[in-house]
């Protein structure tokens, strides 16, 4: 006959039921979001560095994302553990301020590209990121020439090894005092003028709809000069929610609607729970 379980025994073993239970559901893999995937979306990892690199990668893989943004050339590899690709890497191209606008960064920017568009290549790295630089008075078309001049010495590596350079275009106007790409025509003439498939903008939608607004013509009208997206909430940089002013889905309905091929990666700073917002993001815009 069975021995009757004491109320302290019956407490102690549904805690440890709890507990285990508990220890399961959190080694699991959370539900995956990305449904229909017509749009590629991808994260920048600086903005959840709190949470280890390798807990990220695999909560970013079990979401159901396929690339991961800004990593340096270190993490490529460890990404590609988790079945994610690099799709954008950073480390090479020079700085936000010293950038290529002036002539005298050119051997240096130059150099770094060089090296580390065949380790690109190699790692199935598709982007590199470099940025125009500060103006410091210069005017636009004098910074436009120096542009030119630097990414007409690396058009031909890149386009060699498929691995396409991508300028940043920032806001000058919140985040990046003196920025010389703070808006759309200045990067489009450059990249017009340089004439290459591996030589785009990365349409920060954040920064342009700071300095410009105007994001879905824009983006139509200019696609074949835009192979890479950031995301961040307006205003703020956080959350892409009802707290800001961009209407996401309609945004990546447009860009898919363009035949973009390249990646869609979320840039905002969260506020809350980061992954739990990083979902809500990504959920948001798998349109």
């Amino acid at each position: 006959m069975a021995q009757p379980i004491s109320r302290r025994d019956a407490l102690a073993g549904a805690a440890a039921m709890l507990a285990a239970s508990s220890q399961v559901t959190k080694g699991m893999p959370q539900q995956r979001v990305v449904k229909k995937g017509r749009l590629k979306q991808s994260v920048c990892r600086w903005c959840y560095a709190k949470i280890p690199l390798r807990d990220f990668f695999q909560a970013v893989a079990d979401m159901g994302l396929t690339a991961v943004d800004l990593l340096t050339e270190k993490e490529w590899p460890i990404a590609r553990e988790y079945g994610l690709t690099c799709s954008m890497g950073s480390g090479a191209g020079g700085g936000i301020v010293d950038g290529l606008n002036v002539k005298a960064n050119h051997a240096k920017i130059v150099a770094s590209l060089e090296r580390a568009i065949p380790i690109a290549a190699e790692q199935k790295v598709p982007n590199l990121i470099t940025f125009f630089g500060n103006r410091r008075g210069m005017p636009d078309e004098e910074a436009s020439a120096n542009c030119v001049e630097a990414l007409n010495r690396v058009k031909k590596i890149a386009e060699d090894h498929g691995v396409t350079i991508c300028i940043e275009l920032l806001n000058s106007k919140v985040n990046h005092k003196d920025y010389q790409g703070d808006n759309s025509p200045f990067g489009i003439g450059v990249v017009k003028t340089v004439d290459s498939p591996r030589v785009k903008l990365l349409y920060d939608i954040y920064h342009m709809q700071i300095m410009e607004g105007d994001l879905i013509r824009t983006i139509r009208d200019n696609k074949e000069y835009f192979a890479h997206f950031h995301t961040g909430g307006v205003p703020g940089r956080h959350e892409l929610d009802e707290a800001q002013e961009i209407q996401w889905r309609t945004v990546a309905t447009a860009i898919v609607d363009t035949g973009f091929q390249g990646y869609f990666a979320h840039e905002f700073i969260p506020e809350r729970d980061p992954l739990t917002s990083l979902r809500q993001a990504v959920e948001l815009c798998d349109v």
